[in-house]
């Protein structure tokens, strides 16, 4: 893995020892640690929070995760307490749920304890324990007196003191913890608070060394003719993810996703795109082959001749490019 130079790089207690895994987009990598590995990606040994409204791409972002840690040899502990997860879907990622350990909680303990508890075969290997999502867990009181939880407190103290125990060995045993989390309005906010909270508390933030927020910028449609009839169906959404916190580098780097239903992220789709606007003009190119101006054709072509990686290396390339114009040119305060 090709790191840059020591004095770039913003925390220094992040192990990148065991490499990196994707998160099924270029850009979105680049986002969360283009300025310290060549290529970015996450690390072992934090927690990732993934929040935002509903359909906006949450549960995609977590299963590519897991599918790309599985085949990079490591193992996948998905916790599904909505019960969501099918094999099908699960398929789209390249995620095997039959190879990896699937568990359906009710309680914020049991997922934490299962971490605390879990030995996987590989410790040289980045592990990965999935939670989708953290606002579909209960407090054991809920569950014992079948009573709300008035105002989430019970349930946030459960989420803080888990935290506690759970966050030091996610970093010893180097594990990738990620989970999802719903927003939802704040009636309590007033003038001045937060119009939209995450369920469990402040503790989830606190936690996480990166947070990732997901918003729906507009749904893709097609139309087809069929049987002389023009039909419309919405096919994908197009979505922005933002860092809005980062210990593993810079925070607030935006990445546009596109997400197909049936297909997963469209890293093709994204990339074509960014060279289209940053780099090639008016068409589509690739390691100087010009695709035409067609986006679907030349997406066509680029998994046809297999121009994939070296899209990816262009896009890699430009981005650092971008990035490097907004680096401090001052010297530094200390040697």
């Amino acid at each position: 893995m090709k790191q840059r130079q020591k004095e770039d790089i913003l925390n220094e207690e992040v192990d990148f020892g065991c490499g990196v895994i994707s998160t099924g987009s270029t850009l979105l990598d680049l986002a969360i640690s283009g300025g310290v590995v060549e290529g970015g990606g996450l690390p072992a040994g934090i927690l990732v929070e993934i929040f935002g409204p509903e359909s906006s791409g949450k549960t995609v972002i977590l299963s590519e995760i897991a599918g790309n840690i599985q085949r990079s040899g490591g193992q996948v502990m998905f916790f599904d307490p909505e019960a969501r997860l099918n094999v099908q879907f699960a398929r789209l990622f390249g995620l095997k749920i039959e190879e990896g350990i699937y568990k359906q909680p009710d309680t914020v303990p049991e997922v934490f304890q299962s971490v605390r508890e879990w030995v996987p075969d590989n410790d040289k290997v980045i592990n990965g324990i999935m939670t989708d999502s953290l606002a579909a867990l209960s407090t054991e009181l809920e569950m014992e007196n079948d009573e709300g939880d008035k105002m989430g407190t019970r349930r946030a103290k459960e989420f803080s003191e888990q935290l506690r125990k759970t966050c030091r060995l996610l970093k010893s045993k180097k594990y990738l913890m990620v989970c999802s989390n719903q927003i939802r309005q704040n009636i309590d906010a007033g003038p001045w608070g937060q119009k939209y909270v995450a369920p469990g508390g402040n503790s989830i933030g606190f936690y996480s060394s990166v947070r990732l927020r997901t918003k729906i910028i507009e749904k893709i449609k097609q139309t087809k003719e069929v049987y002389n009839v023009k039909v419309n169906r919405v096919v994908g959404v197009e979505i922005e993810v933002e860092v809005v916190k980062n210990s593993v580098w810079k925070p607030y780097r935006v990445a546009p996703l596109t997400i197909i239903f049936d297909y997963g992220i469209d890293d093709t789709r994204q990339n074509l795109q960014f060279l289209k606007t940053y780099s090639s003009g008016n068409t589509y190119v690739v390691n100087g082959k010009n695709l035409g101006n067609s986006l679907e054709k030349a997406i066509f072509k680029v998994e046809e001749e297999g121009l994939q990686k070296e899209l990816k290396s262009e896009v890699i390339k430009v981005w650092n490019e971008i990035e490097n114009q907004f680096g401090s040119k001052r010297l530094k305060k200390f040697n």
